[in-house]
């Protein structure tokens, strides 16, 4: 269905009200994979009992993967949708089908009621999740670059990944509550029949309904209503498998921002336990890289405004390269939560400034009218086969090289050497030249 030719552009009453409406989805996304990896110790005994611990806990990221593994089915199917149908009535379909999922997880049984299901079913429910958050950061940076003021796409985009920080923040303060004033000696122990892990999760059920209608009252942007035309599922396929070249390096250029996020975030309390550091200590760690992450984020998308795009990019990526190894060799080597917290600020930094830039670049550098899908699959390839397994290979690699607790840094080093190839592919001839060929299609 494409909007009557005869509709005026609607014109937005409150930009900043718009991006709380528009990045209020982000938040419920970003609380719930954060929950799935903070408690992936608890979730592990719950639904994927092992014989030993790091068995079980690997069986949990084992799933936390595979959801991630749908998002770039999700880019396809629901940025083609958004694409074609309008990037408000998209967001609304995302963010009902991630809602599903987090009610799926909240309320599952687990293994020792019902077996074998309750591993299925918690299964099923990421595999929701993901492909409904496939599109969802997408879907989202789109809207918010269309109704950025001239000149400010980076750093209006750049709120995309500042919402989620605010999801980090608020997940971190319910653990930190729960494991403070709520002791037990194991958090599977349950207050009133309900293990507490479970709890914050309820939180997420609960929040579900303010989200729906701070979404609901979204405008379509200018924009979108300003096209003459809005291609077809099928012109959309076609043109994004026409540009799978764009959609690679856009991919390559983001997976520096999925692994050290996922790295900083959702692994660091599994990180945390292998120093041997405090839970609650590693928490609070947490909560002020969430912080951080928020400030950096729009302060990387003004400079890219500024100074360009390219040049952010590659410096953060050389910094990150150089610094990753001998930055975690040093925690590693006596570790303490003050080196912790020294380390996970420098990856902060990394982070925040590169993820404010990267999501102002793939708006820019994917073709307009198919401009959600490609965006979304180049993202969803990133975090799916990149960012989310970062807690999965992290612990893999500290196996594999006889426990040395400096070796995600290869994983880290990994992702800047692709954004670094990445960037200076795309901007190989200007960034000028690389904006002019996606306006071109």
């Amino acid at each position: 269905m494409t909007p009557p030719s005869s509709s005026p552009p609607v014109q937005l009453k409150s930009r900043i009200g718009a991006i709380l409406r528009a990045t209020s989805g982000n938040f419920l996304e970003q609380f719930d994979f954060f929950l799935f990896g903070f408690y992936a110790q608890d979730i592990a005994k719950a639904f994927f009992p092992a014989a030993d611990e790091t068995a079980a806990l690997l069986n949990a990221y084992g799933v936390f993967w595979l959801g991630a593994l749908m998002r770039p089915v999700g880019a396809v199917v629901l940025g083609a949708y958004i694409d074609q149908i309008g990037r408000r009535q998209g967001l609304i379909v995302t963010l009902a089908l991630m809602a599903l999922g987090t009610v799926v997880i909240a309320f599952c049984p687990s293994y020792a009621s019902i077996g074998i299901a309750a591993t299925i079913i918690v299964l099923i429910g990421r595999l929701i999740q993901g492909f409904s958050a496939g599109v969802e950061l997408g879907g989202v940076s789109v809207y918010l670059s269309e109704i950025a003021t001239p000149g400010n796409r980076g750093f209006y985009t750049s709120f995309q990944s500042s919402s989620q920080q605010v999801a980090i923040f608020v997940a971190a303060v319910i653990g930190f509550v729960l494991r403070e004033y709520m002791p037990a000696d194991t958090f599977l122990d349950s207050i009133g029949g309900i293990a507490k892990w479970r709890i914050p999760f309820f939180i997420g059920c609960i929040i579900i309904p303010v989200i729906f209608i701070l979404r609901r009252s979204l405008e379509e942007t200018p924009e979108f209503l300003a096209m003459k035309k809005h291609p077809t599922a099928r012109e959309v396929f076609t043109s994004a498998l026409e540009n799978s070249h764009i959609v690679v390096l856009g991919m390559m250029i983001a997976v520096l921002t999925t692994t050290t996020f996922y790295f900083i975030t959702v692994y660091a309390p599994g990180f945390g336990k292998q120093l041997n550091l405090s839970p609650t200590g590693t928490l609070l760690v947490t909560l002020l890289v969430a912080v951080t992450n928020f400030i950096w984020n729009p302060v990387g998308g003004a400079l890219s405004d500024r100074v360009g795009r390219k040049p952010v990019l590659v410096a953060i990526a050389s910094l990150s390269f150089v610094t990753a190894y001998p930055a975690l060799h040093w925690l590693a080597a006596e570790p303490t939560l003050a080196k912790l917290l020294a380390v996970q600020m420098m990856f902060s930094f990394y982070f925040g400034v590169y993820s404010g830039t990267m999501l102002g670049c793939l708006v820019e550098i994917v073709p307009k009218h198919v401009r959600t899908t490609c965006f979304s699959i180049a993202f969803a390839l990133a975090a799916g086969i990149f960012g989310t397994s970062t807690p999965f290979v992290s612990t893999k690699l500290i196996s594999m090289t006889g426990q040395d607790k400096a070796s995600p840094a290869f994983w880290l080093m990994f992702g800047a050497v692709l954004a670094i190839i990445g960037a200076l592919t795309v901007y190989s001839d200007g960034e000028e030249a690389a904006k002019a060929r996606a306006l071109a299609g």
